[in-house]
């Protein structure tokens, strides 16, 4: 379908066309705009004069800038006018870039040639807890069966604000946390590094749109302000956090760093793959009820590879489809107390697990709080996360032919830094 050869299986189909930012390796140039496409990067700063639709031709401007904020703002007419033309401008019958080798040449770069940033400014972050069979899991470990889910829990998405300047872009080391915990309930808490750190499985969209503060979001205009998702692994201490959550929830245990994939999959790219909602009972309340579908097939694995092996090994494999609540209803709940979100804005999806044991989407569940061995290659074996040890998360959709990825969000864990006296 495209004049640039493009691998099966690749994430980056003309399907997708997803937005990243990056800098040449090697080179003083500052960072450009991209959208992957198989092995390279087309990069929208030298091609920005081509966009020449009623919105880009005056906006092209937006495609010189560091992250993809102002084009985003723009709004979904843009957004669509900018994915119609790429994927005319890249498909094989069009001699527009194919046959310009000089701009060509300027306008293609492999990614193997670049270094990825944060696709986005990311001015909140906030991360829900929306996986039915991960809260159910984690309240049964700390409650019992028959207290699992809060109260709650299936009237509105739980979620808390998390740490905006501590969110990463994806291959960024992440350091082992130090912080407060109680070995033993009847003893004092001590300070020192995390025993139980872990990876969580998640997903999350940017928002592409403004609401003032006071004004509050309809589910009916909530599409407007998903702009795309990225994959995700926000890091947790789970002994930090098992004694500091009371009565506020999570604090420092969370706020260590939150790993995100370098490409931004656009909406447009993921309807294809429209799904079901996940059944809700009882019924929300109003404000959070829309009828049309708005989850997505997205198959999820996570593999871990110990600092001294060559072989990774998948731990877990999931689905985005297992979310109760979905996006537009975390969005519209979100500003439902008139609180203003703003471009670029990171809203996570929560720790996603599905029913059976191998789809569970944390160390914590898939040990079962410790008490399992969980087998990786060449014979070792994992509680929870050790020093060195590299978390790798990938994403992909695929339905008659048509592959939508997210390529992968990977990070490695470093030792603690030491204890001052």
């Amino acid at each position: 379908m495209s004049w640039i050869s493009i691998h099966e299986n690749t994430d980056f189909s003309i399907d997708n066309l997803p937005y990243g930012v990056f800098s040449r390796k090697n080179t003083n140039e500052e960072n450009h705009i991209g959208v992957a496409i198989g092995e390279w990067i087309l990069d929208l700063f030298v091609i920005r004069r081509l966009f020449s639709g009623p919105v880009l031709s005056s906006q092209q401007h937006v495609f010189t800038e560091k992250t993809l904020n102002n084009f985003i703002a723009l709004g979904r007419p843009a957004w669509k006018e900018a994915r119609t033309y790429l994927r005319s401008l890249l498909d094989k019958e069009n001699g527009t870039l194919r046959d310009d080798l000089c701009l060509r040449e300027r306008a293609l770069v492999r990614q193997s040639d670049v270094e990825m940033h944060l696709p986005v400014t990311i001015g909140d972050y906030t991360d829900f807890y929306s996986s039915i069979h991960h809260a159910t899991n984690v309240g049964e470990m700390f409650r019992g069966k028959a207290n699992a889910l809060m109260p709650n829990w299936k009237h509105l998405p739980v979620g808390y604000h998390g740490r905006a300047s501590s969110v990463v872009v994806s291959g960024t080391p992440i350091r082992r946390p130090n912080g407060q915990t109680l070995p033993k309930d009847d003893s004092p808490p001590v300070f020192g590094p995390c025993k139980l750190f872990d990876f969580e499985l998640e997903m999350g969209f940017i928002v592409g749109k403004e609401n003032k503060l006071g004004e509050t979001i309809s589910i009916e205009n909530a599409e407007d302000f998903i702009f795309g998702m990225v994959l995700v692994n926000d890091w947790s201490a789970r002994d930090i956090q098992k004694w500091e959550y009371v009565p506020l929830g999570p604090f420092l245990a969370k706020n260590l760093g939150t790993s995100v994939s370098p490409w931004v999959v656009t909406m447009d790219a993921l309807k294809p793959f429209t799904t079901e909602n996940f059944p809700q009972d009882p019924i929300p309340m109003k404000h959070l009820v829309h009828e049309d579908p708005y989850n997505f097939d997205i198959n999820l694995e996570v593999a871990i590879r110990p600092g001294c092996a060559t072989k990774e090994s998948v731990v877990t494999k999931s689905n985005f489809k297992y979310m109760y609540w979905t996006m537009k209803q975390q969005l519209v709940h979100h500003a439902s107390s008139g609180c203003n979100l703003r471009v670029g804005d990171l809203l996570a999806s929560g720790t996603i697990s599905g029913p059976e044991a191998h789809e569970f989407g944390s160390m914590l569940e898939l040990s079962w709080r410790g008490s399992k061995e969980i087998p990786l290659e060449d014979g070792v074996t994992r509680k929870f996360l050790l020093d060195h040890d590299e978390v790798i998360i990938r994403g992909h959709c695929q339905k008659d032919g048509i592959r939508v990825g997210f390529g992968e969000v990977t990070g490695k864990v470093l030792p603690a830094y030491p204890i001052s006296q």
